[in-house]
């Protein structure tokens, strides 16, 4: 049954439910299966009912810090047991979650925020659960890496995830160098004591890039940076705000300058959708030319068109 109970969906001695607006739902019954659950990057409004159902129906709920996974539990009145499992206790942790899926429960795996498996030990759980023969089902939603390609205003149809970048200055220039060639926008999750170093480092080894720093994303003081990489970089060494949770968003190489003609051709189709401002920095970032002079075409262009008309 689903909606306001004073019943609730009592299994194994507790009530499945959770509440909303001051509301108690019950949860419907979950088949045995192990559920990648997206949690919130911040808000905790961005979330599912079918990742808010499946929590509360769970039998288990694995996750990486029980006092941050509380936090929403509590919020949305789910009392499903937590059980840690993350990167230092995950050897032994997963023969036991293995173990409830092999005896026909429910288990749910999310990550502290956002989609569970990104940069977090899980996929070593689906992956021994699939061998293991159980269901494996995810419920998306929420993930700062998206959140973060889509607010960047840089290119989103080819992108490469990296992660963390190695700690220490050399592993990570070595790594950045790496990085240098890969065709797509690149993005990077950084620390805030770390983000500076991290500007530097990718600055000097990928040159001014367009890029964007978006910084504690969906939350109170959520703040988007757009600029080229080598300013980004001095804006955070002399000081911009290091509080919070990063994302780095960083343009894909431009292998060479376009022809004068494709840049024109370009441009011309830009024009006729947006102002010359926008049109310009299109145009700039698709074709390795500097704003300036593809600004001096576009001049050229509107003027020869309106000679011509």
């Amino acid at each position: 049954m689903t909606g306001k109970s004073n019943a609730g969906n009592a299994k194994g001695g507790r009530t499945r439910r959770y509440t909303m607006a001051g509301a108690a739902i019950d949860a419907p019954p979950v088949e045995p299966a192990l559920y990648l659950v997206a949690t919130p990057i911040g808000n905790l409004r961005d979330i599912s009912l079918r990742a808010l159902e499946t929590l509360a129906a769970a039998d288990a709920i694995a996750c990486e810090d029980t006092r941050v996974t509380r936090k929403l539990t509590a919020h949305y009145g789910i009392d499903a047991p937590l059980t840690p499992y993350h990167e230092h206790n995950a050897v032994e942790a997963r023969p036991k979650i293995l173990a409830r899926l092999a005896e026909g429960e429910a288990v749910a795996l999310v990550s502290d925020a956002g989609t569970p498996l990104i940069s977090d030990p899980g996929y070593r759980l689906v992956r021994a659960a699939v061998e293991a023969g159980h269901t494996v089902t995810a419920l998306p939603g929420a993930s700062a890496v998206l959140a973060a390609l889509g607010v960047s205003g840089l290119p989103t149809d080819r992108f490469f995830f990296e992660g963390f970048l190695p700690p220490k200055q050399a592993a990570r220039q070595k790594r950045i160098a790496e990085l240098s060639t890969v065709p797509a926008t690149l993005i990077v999750f950084e620390s805030g004591p770390r983000l500076a170093a991290a500007l530097a480092d990718l600055a000097a080894g990928l040159g001014p890039r367009a890029a964007a720093i978006c910084r504690e994303l969906t939350k109170l003081h959520e703040e988007i940076r757009r600029a080229p990489l080598d300013e980004l970089a001095r804006s955070y060494d002399e000081g911009a705000e290091t509080r919070g949770e990063f994302v780095i968003v960083v343009a894909p190489p431009v292998e060479e300058a376009a022809a004068d003609d494709a840049v024109d051709e370009m441009l011309r189709g830009a024009l006729l959708r947006v102002s010359v401002k926008d049109a310009v920095g299109e145009v700039a970032l698709a074709t390795g030319r500097s704003r300036r002079e593809v600004y001096q075409r576009a001049l050229a262009l509107t003027r020869d068109d309106g000679d011509a008309r």
